[in-house]
């Protein structure tokens, strides 16, 4: 066996010794006849988002600019670095630029955050980690709500995201690519040189986010080298996070999984820009090949050949190019969609002080003025639109031309559940319970076992044996098995969401099934979708990226196809799925699930 160590160790110091030598090629090397652009340094003063922290950047402008039309860009985190000798981002837009392998494109290079400190006797507060290695929102935010507008209110840049880049190194990496992961509405095109993507700050988890969530419209560059952070004693990785050469092909094999545009280069340098700096002109082109035309989502064709997995595909729900559609009308705020059977969906407008139905085709009605405090709809297998009214302790219900009925009182329901029979189940978060309304009216609690810090949601599984139930606070989401009296009995937190990035809530408020069985759950991440098994193996992607945290509910509706609706930023939107509703007036029992 020590022999056998010994001689592995061997082929890894040869491994080490015959690593390739990167040198910058003629695309990196000034020349003359060549056009070149200009290089101008700035200082953004502290915004909102890094409070007290300036940042240096500067902007390079190409001498092809022409400030009458909209220019593309790229930003390049770690600025300093690419603009530096060992990458020549400059010299290498000025050549690919002359030769038109990429468009004339402003070029912004920012340096991360230092907060300076009080007094000489103080320490600084370096930012780079906090900015660069982290999956929330808020470089994002920085970089859209504060550098792009310093810079273009010098340059005419461009808003279309396909003509937006963003280029970042080891944790720069993962910054630049969560830039354009939480907001593809903005960018769309990311260079990754040795990507930290370990178990640092969380993008350890990345690829099985990538697995799991509907594709977004990104084109992906990836580098790394065999020997990052490996050395001979130890070939799997000298730090504690992981290994950064198995890690970048992790993420590498996600993003081709689920069909994204990537390509991954791996060479045998360890963690520094030599092949970075090297193949730089070859990224770029490969990352602006086709220009301009789009970046587009695409299923991968591999999905449909033998031996596929079957569960959890995004595209065995969705369809590849039906997006979301925004439906339009004179409503000021939706919440709480809910279906009939012709496929009607009804909605309340807590502004307007009514409730508003939207016809299959899209078009917005008044159902019942003079209304207000409705939290939850629902439609009975009766065909009446059952409301909860929790500020006035009751819920009614509406027959198809408005009259309105007092169902019960002295009950505070958040959301309802109605059942086949006509009995309700509701959540209670005044109180952390669940209720029930029998089909006699007679009101009970059926759960206070204090598992749920926040009830919110409710929903009946397709057989209507079960009782599903969110949590708003808790990663889990709870199934209860109704017993033969309508009580609630062998609960468990049995669905496993994945959590925001912000905050500590799971703000998991609304959710519904299909007659598969599949739970859909409305979180700030997306709607996750549930497995009958409990996981969650799909996150379909809200309508606005930029409502990040706001999905407030959803719904189906039949039809063919049928349609998922959801609630974001008081905004009701809907597109078609290939999956059929579990509805109340059709009971169905789902197929047994997968193991």
């Amino acid at each position: 066996m020590r022999r056998l160590f010994l001689a592995f160790l061997l082929v890894i110091a040869a491994s080490l010794l015959h690593a390739e030598t990167y040198a910058l090629g003629p695309d990196s090397q000034p020349h003359q006849g060549v056009p070149k652009g200009t290089v101008t340094k700035y200082i953004l003063q502290p915004g909102r988002f890094y409070p007290g922290t300036p940042h240096h950047y500067a902007v390079y402008v190409p001498a092809q600019y022409d400030a009458s039309k909209p220019t593309p860009f790229m930003i390049f985190l770690d600025g300093s670095q690419a603009l530096g000798n060992s990458v020549r981002v400059p010299v290498v837009f000025d050549n690919l630029i002359a030769k038109h392998e990429i468009p004339p494109m402003i070029g912004i290079f920012v340096d991360p955050g230092i907060l300076p400190a009080v007094s000489d006797k103080d320490q600084n507060r370096y930012e780079r980690i906090f900015e660069y290695d982290s999956l929330s929102y808020r470089f994002s935010s920085f970089l859209l709500d504060e550098l792009i507008p310093a810079v273009a209110g010098k340059y005419n840049l461009s808003k279309n995201p396909d003509d937006r880049g963003l280029s970042g190194v080891s944790t720069g990496a993962v910054g630049a690519f969560m830039a354009a992961w939480n907001r593809p509405d903005q960018f769309h095109r990311v260079l990754s040189f040795i990507g930290t993507y370990v178990a640092m700050k969380g993008a350890d988890s990345l690829p099985a986010l990538v697995r799991k969530t509907e594709p977004k419209p990104i084109r992906v560059f990836m580098q790394d080298g065999t020997n990052d952070h490996i050395v001979p004693a130890e070939p799997y990785g000298i730090s504690y996070s992981g290994s950064w050469p198995i890690n970048n092909r992790v993420m590498y094999q996600a993003l081709d999984y689920s069909g994204y545009d990537v390509k991954l280069v791996m060479g045998t340098e360890g963690h520094n820009m030599k092949q970075g700096g090297a193949i730089m002109p070859d990224a770029l082109r490969w990352l602006w090949r086709g220009y301009p035309a789009p970046i587009v989502v695409h299923e991968n064709p591999a999905m449909h050949e033998p031996g596929w997995d079957p569960r959890g595909k995004v595209f065995e729900t969705l369809y590849v190019d039906r997006p979301w559609q925004k439906i339009e009308g004179n409503y000021r705020a939706a919440i709480s969609p809910a279906a009939d059977k012709s496929g009607n969906i009804f909605f309340a407008d807590p502004q307007a002080k009514q409730i508003d139905k939207a016809s299959p085709d899209g078009s917005v009605t008044v159902f019942k003025g003079s209304i207000s405090g409705i939290t939850s709809l629902r439609v009975g297998a009766d065909g009446r639109l059952y409301a909860s009214e929790p500020a006035l302790r009751r819920i009614v219900s509406f027959g198809p031309a408005g009259d309105e009925r007092i169902v019960t009182r002295n009950v505070e329901a958040h959301d309802i559940a109605v059942t086949g029979n006509g009995a309700i189940y509701f959540t209670d978060q005044a109180h952390k319970t669940v209720g029930l309304i029998d089909a006699s009216g007679h009101v009970r609690v059926v759960y206070d076992g204090g598992g749920m810090a926040v009830p919110a949601g409710i929903t009946l599984s397709p057989d209507q044996a079960f009782v599903i139930v969110t949590d708003a606070q808790s990663r889990f989401s709870w199934s209860f098995q109704i017993a033969p009296d309508g009580g609630l009995q062998d609960g468990e937190p049995f669905y496993r969401l994945e959590m925001p990035e912000q905050g500590w809530m799971s703000h998991a408020v609304s959710v519904r099934e299909d007659s598969g069985g599949q739970v859909y759950f409305a979180t700030p991440v997306g709607i996750q979708v549930c497995l009958p098994n409990g996981r969650v193996a799909e996150i379909l992607n809200a309508p606005e990226p930029e409502a990040f945290g706001t999905i407030s509910s959803i719904a189906f509706a039949a039809g063919s196809p049928a349609s998922l609706y959801v609630v974001e930023n008081g905004e009701l939107y809907r597109r078609p799925v290939k999956v059929t509703p579990a509805v109340v007036w059709a009971p169905n029992k789902p197929p047994k699930p997968t193991l």
